[in-house]
């Protein structure tokens, strides 16, 4: 399974950006799937999560209520929908899957699968 990500770059404060992630191999349907991102100093943080149906979400609470995860199992893609971003958001960005379904997102040892990370930069 070879995840892609693309969407990021550099934006402003309270400005948006969404991420997606293209996924190939058989059973993307099944598979549970998050972003998690990557500062610095600080290792690997869960941004958000989603089960392979895409009924069950969660979210970390620095993040909830600005991002949105969201899966289109026909297309094997999920985005990562973020708005009012802040300074703070600055970081790279995972695409992390699990091939089998859970409502267990947050982490990142439990994920066999990552994609090469993409920049999001927010100046203030």
């Amino acid at each position: 399974v070879w995840l892609v990500e693309s969407g990021g770059g550099l934006v402003q404060a309270g400005d948006s950006l969404r991420l997606s992630c293209a996924a190939s191999g058989r059973d993307f349907g099944a598979a549970t799937m998050a972003w998690f991102r990557h500062v610095p100093g600080k290792g690997r943080e869960f941004v958000a999560g989603i089960s392979a149906p895409g009924l069950y979400t969660n979210y970390s609470s620095t993040v909830q209520g600005r991002f949105t995860i969201s899966r289109d199992n026909a297309k094997k893609t999920v985005d990562l929908q973020m708005n009012n971003l802040k300074s703070e958001d600055t970081a790279v960005y995972y695409c992390a899957g699990r091939p089998f379904t859970t409502i267990d997102f947050d982490q990142a040892s439990w994920y066999d699968y990552w994609g090469q990370g993409t920049q999001v930069t927010v100046s203030s």
